[in-house]
């Protein structure tokens, strides 16, 4: 270990992987004890409707975008990942408990945005020390491996509520408190596992116009490519409403939502180990083409059990491509510019979800749910046919 406390061989950096994973399952299970009940808290508690959740998701998300590319550069500017995340994962879990003292939908807005604000400061210094810890042989491996340990957490975490909601009369609010506890174990690990695992080379005082000289234009069209289908990806939290008027009850949400994240956890792995073998092109190629397959199925389906059914197909999708659109990243962009193109990926997934979440809310109250979702469904065709386009080069 050197004076700076960061990793320097292959087996440190192992265990970096492995604690960066291990912080993505404890931080998972606190935010999805509260997450697949959000929706029934803002309509069955609060009153409100999907255009408001709709605006609730968007706000947060897209705002969340933009420091995901500041803290991305940042980390790359400085050659200090670590304590640009470990600020965000603070926030995060000090702010999402407190989402059980909203007395209105507004509140709930502020709270998500903080927490969100949280996650923009850590997704992109996270991501690239994860790809500063893996081989360029092995990345969709480590990533497939984050990946499959935050839905592993997102598990248990409506286990855990299924479990505990009986046991305090359904109140919602007195659970989102006890997602503290997980939220601490994950500040442990954040401030005593992980250490530093510095970018080689690089420029000495990287500016943003130096960093950004990094994104080519074959990279510009990736991340065009994955802005048109996250367009068409709005906020799952529409998925668990449709849960709701087709019949699957309070107690049977957080069971709904633990089976797609039991298929996200065994698939995630498996589909990073594949795009290492096969490449990331055609992964994300399948996973977008189930992606668009599962969301006129949702338009479709009017019972519990067919709802039931498209959720745990829907976990395919995420096993696909969450670990191969990350490591594709890592590809593409040299490594002491990893923190600016993590940021500059982040920006376009969250500058496309705010709009993502108006416009399918819009299309639901207005038009009816189906629409919302075949609309979904042809924009992942769209992007689909643009990836094609996409040279998926290695980094010199």
């Amino acid at each position: 270990m050197t004076k700076s406390g960061s990793y320097n061989n292959d087996g440190e950096k192992r265990k970096n992987i492995f604690f960066l994973g291990l912080i993505s399952f404890f931080n998972d299970f606190a935010s999805e004890m509260i997450y697949p009940l959000l929706p029934l808290f803002l309509t069955t508690v609060l009153g409100a409707g999907a255009l408001a959740l709709g605006v609730i998701e968007g706000v947060a998300e897209s705002t969340a975008a933009v420091l995901k590319f500041f803290s991305g550069y940042f980390s790359d500017k400085y050659k200090r990942r670590k304590p640009i995340f470990a600020g965000g994962y603070t926030l995060s879990n000090l702010v999402r408990p407190l989402i059980a003292l909203s007395t209105s939908w507004w509140h709930v807005l502020f709270f998500r945005f903080s927490d969100r604000v949280g996650k923009g400061i850590r997704t992109s210094p996270r991501d690239a020390l994860l790809a500063d810890s893996a081989g360029d042989q092995k990345r969709g491996a480590a990533f497939g491996f984050q990946r499959a340990m935050d839905h592993a957490g997102a598990v248990m975490g409506p286990l855990a509520a299924t479990m505990v909601l009986p046991l305090i009369n359904e109140d919602l609010k007195f659970l989102f408190f006890l997602s503290a506890i997980p939220g601490a174990v994950v500040l442990i690990l954040v401030f005593f596992a992980v250490k530093e695992v510095r970018p080689k080379g690089g420029i000495a005082r990287l500016t943003l116009k130096e960093g950004l000289k990094g994104v080519d234009k074959n990279f510009r069209y990736y991340l065009l490519t994955v802005f048109v289908f996250t367009l068409g990806n709005s906020s799952d939290a529409f998925l668990l409403l449709k849960a709701s008027i087709a019949g699957v009850g309070l107690i049977q949400i957080p069971l709904i939502w633990m089976s797609l994240h039991i298929v996200k956890t065994l698939t995630s792995f498996p589909g990073g180990i594949l795009s290492d073998r096969v490449g990331r092109k055609r992964v994300i190629t399948a996973g977008w083409a189930v992606y668009g397959a599962i969301y006129i199925a949702f338009a479709l389906t009017t019972t519990s059990t067919g709802i039931w059914l498209l959720f745990v197909l829907y976990g395919v999708y995420f096993g696909l491509t969450e670990g191969a659109e990350k490591a594709l990243v890592a590809d593409m962009v040299k490594q002491e510019r990893l923190g600016t193109a993590y940021g500059l990926f982040n920006l376009a997934v969250g500058l496309s979800a705010f709009p993502a979440s108006i416009l399918f809310g819009l299309v639901w109250e207005y038009a009816g749910s189906g629409y919302a979702f075949f609309m979904g469904a042809g924009l992942a065709l769209v992007s689909s046919a643009m990836l094609f386009g996409v040279k998926a080069k290695t980094a010199e």
